[in-house]
Order: C-alpha cells, then structure tokens, then sequence
C-alpha cells in the first residue's frame, strides 16, 4: 500500500524559512518522481517543484525559484521542500505527490500526471 506522509508545516512570519518533508512507503522509492503541490484557499493546486529519479533532475515553478529548493534522500524514502524567503503570497496546503512514469518536465508540472497524493500539510505566511 502507497502511502506519502507530509510533515513540518506550521505558521512563518514574511522573510522566514521552513522546511517540509515527505516520507514515503510502499514503492521503490529510487524509482519514483517526487513532486510538491500547493492549494492556496478558494484556488487550484498548483505546481511548486519536482525532482525526477535517477539523476534527480529538478524543476521549479516562476514563482518560487531562487527562494525554494527540493530535495531527495533516497536512503530515507523522503522528499524535502525548503522554503526560503517565504512571502504571504506563499500561504496554501503544499502536498507531495508520486509517479513511476518516464515523463518531460512540462508533464511533471501537471496534478493529474500523479498517481499517489499525500494529505498536505499547511503553511500560512503572515506579513
């Protein structure tokens, strides 16, 4: 059984940093694009960042670049979003999401390209 676990988020004042996580069970994780999403209330998910298998080649979205980074611990079946310079504007559930899928870069910013959802964690940003 799949199964992604977020953690670490919490309530941050504008400048701020917070690191979230997401540990994962259930499938090899070596083998698994790792993606982050947000929902900012009354809006859609959005893309945040991905970090592909097998060479972790990663991807951002215009707004968070240069201030968020993902990150990979295979060893640990976990996938970090570190956020730096956070900005009200940054306010949302963030979930991690999963897929086996050999896919580009622009499929991997697409919700419904995943196949396995954690429940999210929220992060609000206060000014």
């Amino acid at each position: 059984q799949v199964r992604l676990v977020e953690s670490g988020g919490g309530s941050v004042q504008a400048g701020g940093s917070l690191r979230l996580s997401c540990t994962a069970s259930g499938f090899t994780f070596s083998r698994i694009n790792m993606g982050w999403f947000r929902q900012p209330s009354g809006k859609e998910r959005e893309f945040v960042a991905v970090a592909r298998w097998g060479g972790g080649h990663l991807h951002y979205a215009d707004s968070v670049k240069g201030r968020f980074t993902i990150s990979r611990d295979d060893a640990k079946n976990t996938v970090y979003l570190q956020l730096n310079r956070v900005e009200p504007e940054d306010t949302a559930i963030y979930f991690c999401a999963a897929t086996s899928r050999l896919l580009t870069i622009a499929t991997l910013g697409r919700t419904g390209t995943y196949d396995y959802w954690g429940q999210g964690t929220q992060v609000t940003v206060s000014s």
